[in-house]
């Protein structure tokens, strides 16, 4: 299964991407998210630095933010933003 996207560009230029897999699973999570954001705890993925950096090849603009976190195990992990302007379009079966 893949999903297109549409990706609007500063200047007004629209460009639809096709996205497959756990790349699209991490941009749909990424745009309901919004401004939140996401991170391994609130979005348990075992890959999410390989999803970003494989979707920031492709243009899309997501920022990485350090959480810092309280407790008995208090640290920082990473979070991602998607800053690009996107919208999903919708979803097509692949091909065999």
């Amino acid at each position: 299964m893949s999903a297109q996207f549409a990706q609007y560009g500063a200047d007004g230029s629209l460009r639809i991407l096709e996205v497959a897999g756990r790349g699209e699973w991490a941009l749909s999570h990424l745009l309901a998210a919004g401004a939140t954001g996401c991170t391994r705890i609130s979005h348990p993925g075992p890959r999410w630095a390989d999803y970003v950096f494989k979707l920031r090849r492709r243009g899309l603009d997501i920022a990485s933010v350090a959480e810092h976190y309280k407790g008995p195990f208090a640290g920082t992990h990473g979070g991602y933003i998607l800053r690009s302007k996107d919208e999903r379009l919708g979803a097509m079966e692949m091909a065999a």
